[in-house]
């Protein structure tokens, strides 16, 4: 009896944690008791943010923004399901008194219900404030009010109430699970040479944990050097790299390692994984060996620097509901494609076309995308990462409208977005070169550019890359170039006007581009593709909302 209880209690566990709103992926206990808990998630593409307050009690409940943490000034629902029904209303407090109806009811309830002792309010509204009783709700930390009564009457709350600041935006959520440890993979006492880039990679063992499978819940930098520390990332490498070793990376050793794990930027912080999924180490991934890979920046070429950087993972034996996993996704980084001088506004496209996963993988399925990471350089401005359906576009995974090379990190998406096996990714980059007078080629280096997008998303696939570069054929035969040194020449010699630049975007747009998958152990499929035309996505006015 006991041990059918405990299979029960699990079984309920598994369900509980299946059921998992994934337009509501984050969550905070507003009081110390754990009375009142706020779910939220949002869209910033279309301007709108979901909440869902679950309070422990059969009276009002109510929920607010306030801008020093008090009523005055404070923009608050109330609702409740009392004797006649449910009641919902968007209000306003003046001072320490009831709150005041809003004459514009901005605030859209969605659900409202009330059972054994608790009331579930779900509700939505624009992140702008739509009129001037309403905070808009912005990417810095707010502070949260709450307050409840004990009956339907609308009267003091006595002790029942509170304030929490949480930044809804940009939330990162920092738990604490049993069972809990950490390691780190860094480089060790490394001299960086004198160059203005180099990269270094270092191939490793992670810990075992004597053989357990164990799920990495937050990565944390350890970054020496600031000034020196361009970007990292990790790789897991396939089962024939067997030994370590320590290069410069892209030379020829190391590079089996493709399948990326954990992914940090210049100005970015720590990352948590949602409460559902963790990425996996130890178990049967505990023999495997992991590549670290450094881009060192270093423009004043000073020689002498030791640098020990490298990241930090936390892990824990409690295994989450899914294993996680990272896809490269955007413009492939290899020579040959370079971007104008004087471009004020410079597009590029990398496209993922998932119908070919299946050309690489035996059991593939869809994308729960629940954080993007997007990498340019320099010269990058804005980074958009469009989602097509049936040749049509649907949505945005992520969008980046100003762009900063001294700050890259990974973004929480506000829910999580699937993406079906079929679906097609466009990762649009926008650059501007007003101030370079030669070609920006594509590359390695902090002076060339890339073009990237980090997926982070659920159930892991032994997958690696998705994505494209332009056909050199096509290219040469839209710029009618009999060769690839005639090509060069080409470009090289060309007067880069407003018009030829204009017309070269054009022309890298309408061309074939070859679309490629690899899987984990570097097995890839090739094809050609075409890239879409990518759409603003409109807003939701408030008018739309109730």
């Amino acid at each position: 009896m006991g041990q059918l209880s405990l299979v029960l209690l699990l079984l309920s566990a598994q369900w509980s944690c299946a059921q998992e709103d994934p337009l509501l992926p984050f969550s905070e206990h507003l009081d110390p008791e754990h009375n009142v808990r706020l779910k939220w998630g949002f869209d910033e593409i279309r301007g709108t943010i979901l909440f869902e307050l679950t309070v422990n009690t059969s009276g009002w409940v109510g929920f607010g923004f306030s801008p020093k943490g008090g009523m005055t000034g404070a923009d608050i629902v109330i609702g409740g399901v009392g004797p006649k029904g449910s009641y919902f209303t968007d209000r306003h407090a003046t001072g320490k008194s009831i709150p005041l109806v809003d004459q514009k009811q901005n605030y859209k309830l969605l659900s409202l219900t009330e059972s054994d002792g608790k009331t579930v309010m779900k509700f939505q509204r624009s992140l702008e404030s739509c009129d001037e009783n309403d905070l808009p709700i912005t990417d810095i930390p707010m502070k949260l009010i709450y307050a409840y009564g004990q009956s339907d009457d609308i009267m003091y709350h006595s002790n029942r109430r509170g304030t929490k600041e949480v930044n809804l935006l940009k939330y990162m959520p920092r738990v604490n699970p049993p069972n809990s440890k950490y390691f780190d993979m860094t480089m060790v006492n490394f001299t960086v040479p004198a160059n203005q880039t180099y990269y270094h990679c270092k191939v490793m063992k992670a810990p075992t944990f004597d053989f357990r499978k164990q799920h990495i819940y937050r990565i944390e930098p350890v970054i020496t050097n600031f000034d020196l520390v361009h970007h990292l990332l990790l790789y897991r490498c396939p089962p024939n790299v067997t030994d370590p070793l320590e290069a410069e990376c892209y030379t020829g050793e190391g590079e089996e390692c493709v399948e990326a794990v954990a992914v940090w930027g210049i100005g970015g912080g720590a990352f948590e994984l949602p409460e559902m999924a963790g990425l996996p180490i130890g178990g049967n991934v505990g023999d495997f060996f992991y590549r670290l890979e450094i881009h060192y920046n270093n423009p004043n070429k000073i020689a002498g620097r030791v640098d020990n950087s490298g990241l930090r993972f936390y892990c824990t034996s409690e295994l989450r509901q899914h294993d996680a996993a990272i896809l490269m996704t955007g413009l492939a980084v290899y020579p040959g494609y370079a971007i104008p001088p004087k471009a004020k506004s410079f597009l590029t496209y990398g496209l993922c076309d998932t119908a070919y996963i299946p050309q690489v993988l035996e059991t593939p399925h869809d994308l729960q995308v629940f954080s993007v990471a997007m990498h340019t350089h320099l010269a990058g401005r804005k980074v958009r990462v469009g989602h097509f359906r049936g040749e049509k576009q649907i949505d945005f995974l992520s969008v980046d409208e100003n762009y900063d090379f001294e700050y890259q990190e990974v973004t929480n998406l506000g829910k999580t977005k699937t993406v079906q096996l079929g679906d097609k990714l466009l990762v649009e980059c926008t650059y501007n070169t007003e101030n370079r007078t030669t070609l920006t080629w594509g590359g390695f280096s902090a002076s060339n550019e890339m073009c990237l997008a980090f997926l982070f998303y659920y159930p892991a696939m032994n997958l690696s890359r998705c994505w494209s570069f332009p056909d050199a054929e096509s290219l040469g035969s839209a710029m009618r170039a009999t060769d690839k040194d005639t090509l060069l020449k080409m470009m090289y010699v060309k007067n880069w006007n407003d018009t030829a630049i204009n017309q070269y975007q054009q022309t890298l747009k309408k061309i074939d581009q070859l679309v490629m998958v690899t899987d984990s152990f570097n097995n890839g499929s090739y094809n050609r593709g075409t890239i879409p035309d990518l759409n603003v996505i409109p807003s939701t006015p408030c008018t739309l909302l109730p």
